[in-house]
């Protein structure tokens, strides 16, 4: 279930976290396959391996799938023209399970029965591996090593007619954390996993049904925000004989009572300028910020952000302290896949590639860098020589989330927990001493979400998912071992919660 990107050996120290996708829909409208394209543009931070499009024209559907970005292929009329029809959906990908190979890319389709079915899947299900051993045993074949197209099988295999009960009685078997766009003859269905742990949102676009991971890929086609789509929910759009579209949501038996969004939705994976679960993302990231300045203040000259996440959360901490804020590193964004042989000189001049220092902001003074959050911890080390080698005489981290301590199975891209920095180290200042910076803290887990919802964590009921930070699963694990699961030390724990 939980694999590595097999493509990164290809880039300069990734030492980010990676979401795995996102989807966007829209049904009933004459320029669907260019809208999709402009929310899918809209969405690209959540997926850059590999793009697609589905269409249906009223008489059949249209596939067109490309690795890449969806600059690199979906602005080409020649390609938009071979999607025709009112309806389709699309999807974004970065690879958490499976392999970045063709037959992974989605939307996945397939010819049923019942009608043809093309859906769009942004998570992972947490027991996808043994439904794949149920489905091979009944006799099927897997096309993919994508654990969406379990959900095709399980469609095809239902017991009802009727496309939407289909869906229904397949997503029913799931587990783990998802939210699905999916596109039959004259339907548009949404779904979100029974604890919201994905986001899944719908609007409407002059009076046509659309769903997309982020409220963004709305704003950048004028669409307006309806509501997010439940926990446990499955909302039906079908389009009726006499044109008109009726919209009808069933909740699974098993959808919580309250939400438990991601909490990484906040920290790092949704765009600033999105609405997520009700709260503007900017605005909770400079609450980040702020938390962290009262929770560890420190003497310093300027706050610089290390972008481009860490941009909201240090602007936060620098107006709460009262420090200067100041563009102290400037990031590349031309910078992707290597364009030279990646030799060991080479690849140690990566973060230089990405990240220069901005020497006249800091020299001979006393600076802190804010980032998001702290993965592997190899880029940080390489930005705090950077910083030294500019002419800074001190350098104090300040990471604007608790420590990431466990991996995570439901479509972050996470390297196991042994690879985790936090797990590698008996303390912080050790931790500090490997980065080589003059100090090191965390936002604790408390002041994160008094920073997300304005109150601490609930340990009895969590209101979000952050199992990463506490260990704290929100669903059953069935496909993982509890063993591969390492406990780290104790006092790291305590240190994190």
């Amino acid at each position: 279930m939980h694999l590595t990107d097999t493509n990164q050996s290809e880039l300069f120290d990734d030492d980010t976290l990676h979401e795995e996708c996102g989807v966007f829909g829209i049904l009933d409208h004459q320029e669907s396959a260019t809208l999709i394209a402009l929310g899918l543009h809209a969405l690209q931070h959540r997926g850059q391996e590999a793009a697609g499009i589905v269409s249906f024209d009223g008489t059949q559907f249209h596939s067109e799938r490309r690795l890449g970005l969806v600059g690199d292929h979906f602005t080409d009329s020649n390609v938009i023209n071979k999607l025709p029809g009112s309806s389709g959906i699309g999807h974004v990908r970065y690879s958490t399970t499976g392999d970045t190979i063709m037959r992974n890319v989605q939307p996945m389709f397939a010819e049923l029965n019942a009608g043809g079915i093309a859906i769009a899947h942004n998570g992972n299900f947490t027991n996808g591996m043994s439904l794949r051993r149920q489905i091979i045993e009944q006799g099927a074949i897997c096309q993919s090593t994508s654990d969406s197209e379990v959900v095709l099988h399980l469609i095809a295999q239902a017991r009802h007619t009727d496309s939407a009960e289909r869906f229904i009685e397949a997503i029913s078997q799931v587990e783990g954390g998802y939210a699905i766009v999916a596109l039959t003859r004259n339907k548009l269905i949404g779904a979100r996993d029974p604890n919201g742990i994905r986001p899944l949102v719908y609007g409407e676009f002059e009076g046509k049904p659309v769903f997309a991971s982020e409220t963004c890929a709305l704003d950048i086609m004028g669409a307006t925000f309806v509501r997010d789509v439940a926990p446990g929910e499955i909302l039906i759009c079908q389009r009726q004989k006499n044109g008109e579209i009726d919209v009808r949501s069933h909740i699974l038996p098993s959808a919580a009572k309250s939400e438990r969004l991601c909490l990484f939705e906040y920290v790092y994976f949704s765009r600033p300028d999105s609405i997520v679960g009700g709260r503007s993302v900017y605005s909770v990231r400079k609450n980040m910020g702020a938390k962290l300045a009262a929770e560890a203040p420190v003497e310093a000259d300027v706050v610089v952000p290390i972008p481009d996440g860490g941009v909201p959360a240090a602007l936060g901490f620098a107006q709460a302290a009262n420090i200067p804020y100041e563009y102290g590193i400037i990031r590349n964004h031309y910078v992707g896949r290597t364009f030279i042989e990646p030799s060991q000189r080479i690849r140690a001049l990566g973060v230089k590639l990405k990240h220069s220092a901005n020497r006249e902001q800091i020299r001979d003074k006393r600076v802190v860098l804010v980032d998001d959050s702290i993965v592997r911890g190899t880029t940080t080390t390489k930005i705090v020589q950077m910083i030294r080698d500019a002419g800074a005489r001190e350098v104090h981290i300040r990471v604007a989330c608790p420590q990431i301590l466990y991996p995570d199975f439901y479509g972050i891209d996470t390297p196991d927990a042994d690879q985790l920095l936090s797990n590698r180290f008996e303390n912080i200042e050790d931790m500090c001493a490997h980065i080589g910076a003059d100090s090191l803290a965390f936002l604790s887990i408390d002041g994160l979400y008094e920073a997300v919802c304005c109150e601490p964590r609930n340990a009895s009921a969590p209101q979000f998912t952050d199992h990463y930070f506490t260990g704290d699963y929100p669903t059953v694990l069935t496909d993982i071992d509890g063993a591969n699961i390492k406990t780290p030390g104790v006092s790291l724990l305590k240190e994190a919660i």
